[in-house]
């Protein structure tokens, strides 16, 4: 017996940076004046990476109201009220605590009651979100799923750095921005809006040490050194750049898509040289992919819904065109979701 797949759809995707902007100038300054005699090169941040500006939140906001915010706007937007969720998903690398879960911190805000899950994967942590989302309302046990983020990689960013080596480790750090993303997935009609139309996901896995935040788990519970985001650039490229594309075609390919047929490119961004490297290497016509990372940095899983809310403001695809989400994460993960616009 056949059975026909039950659609999701994506809807009132919602993203929003933090208040505080600061130019990649004052974060080389406050790295300066921070840091006891260490001077890194003048303009290098925006020589390496094409960052010129961040947001970092003030510090009495959490993931969880940077996520709080996203939900009630993207609820605000479909004319929803909380009690219309039937899940609600925390899908973020940041958190609020180890336990409890984050989601419950956020459904305590939005006033929610409905059953809740965290989600997490580096920066890929929104769109696995949506993929946990579609997956369990195909089984039939959810109609509405709330998928938010919070993301606050500013707790993790090292001010007082001692020479050359650490500064070069801490790099991501001073290029990411707080921001907080939302996006509902409910059940739909196959032909509906937002209705997503492929999905393939992967890892290499054996490079998970390229990058990481190590404090909090098993490994460095108490180590306050541990406590902040480092990462070696050059591993992370090399990383990515094993990443079969081919595998990607051949996903695309098996849903009915190719990279010429999608109207705009959302894709999360750590470099602007290396989105240039990537989009290349995938195909991807570049007047398409939407940049979001020089004038609101790294948002960790919250940059692909802030690009959709940009396609969405720039009117850069017409109803019913395909639109093509590409996640890259530490770890490293990779992922492709395509959706009806």
């Amino acid at each position: 017996m056949s059975h026909q797949r039950i659609a999701s759809r994506v809807t009132g995707v919602s993203a929003h940076v933090a208040e505080h902007a600061m130019t990649v100038e004052q974060v080389e300054a406050r790295v300066v004046a921070s840091s006891g005699g260490f001077t890194p090169p003048t303009g290098v941040l925006g020589r390496l990476t094409g960052v010129r500006r961040i947001h970092h939140a003030g510090a009495g906001t959490q993931a969880s109201d940077l996520a709080a915010t996203a939900g009630r706007r993207t609820l605000d937007r479909l004319g929803l009220e909380p009690a219309d969720v039937d899940l609600l998903v925390f899908a973020s690398a940041s958190q609020d605590l180890v336990e409890p879960a984050t989601s419950h911190i956020v459904a305590d805000l939005l006033g929610a009651r409905c059953p809740v899950m965290d989600v997490k994967n580096a920066c890929n942590s929104w769109l696995n979100g949506v993929q946990v989302a579609e997956a369990l309302i195909g089984t039939g046990g959810y109609q509405r799923v709330l998928v938010v983020t919070g993301e606050m990689p500013s707790r993790a960013a090292r001010w007082s750095v001692r020479d050359a080596a650490q500064f070069v480790e801490s790099v991501p750090g001073y290029t990411m921005s707080d921001a907080g993303a939302a996006g509902l997935v409910e059940r739909a009609e196959p032909g509906a809006r937002g209705e997503i139309l492929h999905r393939w996901f992967g890892a290499e896995s054996r490079h998970w040490s390229v990058g990481q935040l190590p404090a909090g788990g098993t490994r460095h519970p108490r180590d306050l050194d541990k406590t902040y985001f480092v990462m070696d650039g050059t591993r992370l490229r090399q990383a990515f750049d094993s990443v079969d594309v081919e595998e990607i075609h051949r996903a695309l390919k098996a849903d009915g898509l190719g990279v010429e047929d999608f109207a705009a490119v959302a894709v999360h961004q750590v470099a602007m040289p290396y989105l240039d490297v990537f989009a290349d290497r995938l195909g991807l016509r570049r007047d398409l992919v939407v940049e979001s990372l020089p004038d609101h940095g790294n948002c960790a899983s919250a940059t692909l819904p802030l690009q959709w809310q940009q396609i969405e403001q720039r009117d850069l695809a017409r109803p019913g065109e395909p639109v093509l989400l590409v996640g890259l994460a530490g770890g490293i993960s990779v992922g492709t979701m395509a959706v009806r616009w």
